[in-house]
């Protein structure tokens, strides 16, 4: 029998009409439309094949999907179980690229491109071995999981021998933690009931059907005003009383001074944290933010190009949460080294998702994290957005407030072709119709 190797890859533009009903929408964002350039994968075993997506908002989709099909096209042609054993050696060979990289240092589309190729190979790894991703990362040595981070640029904050004492430590409690993780899932909180765009009907509505679905964790968009973020935050605490816990998101729109106003104007509200006060690469603003509005948290991630951006929002004492992404950096390598990182400085990760696709794939990283590093803490807690996971072969399952953890093989970004051949932009059937 012939190895299993890669023979192929197809990419679609695929587009989901949330600005209609003003999902997604905050005090940046006003219109989205999720989105996503997704990556599929063919082997020569026919119906065997790895999946991702890169997350993003509507337009220019189309430009990260033609800086993917350049990335995995260097794929094409190679052994499967040989990559899986180099694949450290691979991320650190695409993100090297002396001719790309000038288009962004560890950032930009083509180190989201990166992330989307090693993802899908992640994908097909787990699929070949017959485990979700999460039980696949959880039960790899701690010398196999070190070998998978590239530590150039932040041997200043972890170096390869600290990050496998963590990880070592981690082993002790393995089995317990995967036994309480099957049992209970990872907690969720969740941004439903809190988009910018929702009236106060809506937003109230969804805020008490969140709580009676068992979420212990609520966040609000923010940043349209002082006053009208106070009277919107007031009507949520007279709902849901003084004690439970809620966070704003201002999604990068002030500059220092005006976080440090606008968020103490909010402090009273009891915030659980304030996330993106400001421009996500600006590591100085948000350490000054996080000393002058102490002891309300603030929390970033979503956009954070790459593993020096959080190394340095760590060494600054910038932020109490972190936020990673599944999409933004490049893939599970960078991924890794950014929980080890976190787990280093004692920083909970709590994954940013929601969009199309974010919560079934960032759940993994959670999940190992709960199992392989961290174990089951109270502080950490992954975001959960109830919107178009019905488009996905393995949505998640979220059951009186947490994930629970999926059992099928994968990496959780899948889609089903119908939803692909309906919402591909422009050709998809809702789009040609005249959407």
């Amino acid at each position: 029998m012939s190895a299993l190797e890669i023979t192929g890859f197809e990419v679609f533009d695929v587009r989901f009409p949330t600005s209609k009903s003003l999902d997604g929408s905050d005090a940046m964002n006003l219109d989205p439309d999720y989105s996503g350039a997704y990556l599929r994968f063919e082997t020569n075993d026919p119906g065997l094949t790895g999946t991702s997506l890169v997350f993003s908002l509507g337009r220019g989709t189309d430009v990260q999907l033609a800086a993917l099909s350049i990335v995995a096209e260097k794929m094409v042609g190679r052994d499967v179980a040989q990559s899986f054993t180099n694949i450290g050696d691979i991320a650190r060979e695409l993100s090297s690229d002396s001719q790309l990289r000038w288009h962004g240092a560890d950032s930009g589309v083509f180190h989201m491109a990166i992330g989307g190729t090693l993802n899908a190979l992640w994908d097909l790894f787990a699929k070949v071995k017959g485990v979700p991703l999460w039980k696949l990362l959880s039960d790899m040595s701690p010398e196999e999981i070190v070998a998978l981070i590239d530590f150039r640029y932040i041997t200043d904050a972890i170096t390869p021998a600290e990050a496998l004492e963590i990880l070592k430590r981690g082993e002790v409690s393995k089995e317990n933690n995967e036994k309480i993780l099957r049992e209970k899932g990872v907690p969720a909180y969740t941004t439903t009931p809190g988009w910018l765009g929702y009236s106060d009907e809506k937003m109230l509505s969804l805020t008490t059907q969140a709580k009676a679905d068992g979420f212990t964790l609520i966040k609000y968009k923010c940043g349209k005003s002082i006053v009208e973020d106070q009277r919107r935050l007031g009507k949520v605490r007279e709902l849901v009383g003084p004690d439970f816990a809620i966070a704003i998101d201002a999604n990068q729109v002030w500059d220092v001074e005006t976080a440090i106003t606008w968020i103490k104007a909010l402090a009273p509200y009891n915030l659980r944290w304030v996330e993106e006060p400001t421009h996500p690469e600006d590591i100085l603003a948000h350490a000054r933010i996080a000393k002058e509005i102490a002891p309300t948290p603030v929390a970033t991630g979503e956009m954070a190009n790459n593993r020096i951006i959080f190394k340095q929002l760590l060494q600054a004492n910038a932020i109490s949460v972190m936020q990673i992404d599944a999409t933004r950096v490049a893939g599970v390598n960078e991924n890794i080294a950014n929980i080890l990182m976190a787990a280093k400085y004692s920083v909970p990760v709590c994954p940013h998702a929601g969009g199309v696709g974010l919560c079934e794939m960032v759940q993994h990283f959670a999940m190992f994290d709960a199992v392989a590093v961290t174990g089951h803490h109270p502080g950490r807690i992954v975001e959960f957005v109830d919107h178009l996971h019905e488009h996905f072969v393995v949505p998640t399952d979220i059951k009186n407030g947490s994930y629970i953890a999926p059992l099928q093989p994968g990496a959780g970004a899948e889609m089903h072709q119908v939803s692909i051949d309906t919402y591909q932009f422009p050709s998809g059937s809702y789009w040609k119709n005249g959407a």
